[in-house]
């Protein structure tokens, strides 16, 4: 059977915060966050996720800064991609994941969650609204690569 949910993964140096959207790929759930174990833990973990969870897509957070540069932290995330395409069997799709663990953080503060449960919260809630974002852009006109599509482009804006 083939996949119908997009994986979110939002990665950082200690943990990798996963989120899983809805079949239909309308909404984002905060899945889990992984403690980091190394890359061959990791990516086997991931890539038991994709089987578990029947993913067709991987969502992968990139650390752009701020001024749209890519730093050290892209650098180390372009090198886990590697590493996971030679696992997995689905494509994995970059997605600027500026200011989402900021929000995450902001939401659960609204929220009143206590400082020690937002620790483990935060990194799963911000892959959620990576993903949101991502599902989001795909249902009004947006391109699987973050990039807005050519609207002089008839093949971009084909069925939007």
């Amino acid at each position: 059977m083939t996949g119908t949910r997009i994986l979110a993964l939002d990665p950082g140096t200690k943990r990798i915060g996963v989120a899983l959207s809805d079949e239909l790929g309308w909404t984002a759930q905060p899945l889990e966050t992984y403690e980091r174990r190394g890359i061959v833990a990791d990516v086997a973990h991931i890539q038991h996720l994709v089987l578990e969870h029947q993913v067709s897509r991987i969502v992968m957070g990139f650390p752009v800064r701020l001024d749209g540069t890519i730093g050290p932290a892209a650098l180390q995330v372009q090198e886990f991609i590697r590493q996971l395409e030679q696992s997995v069997t689905v494509p994995i799709v970059t997605w600027d994941e500026r200011m989402t663990s900021k929000a995450a953080e902001e939401l659960l503060i609204y929220a009143n969650l206590g400082r020690k449960k937002r620790k483990g919260t935060v990194d799963r809630v911000a892959a959620a609204i990576l993903l949101q974002s991502y599902l989001e852009s795909q249902g009004t006109g947006g391109s699987a690569d973050g990039h807005e599509a050519d609207q002089t482009d008839p093949v971009a804006t084909e069925g939007t």
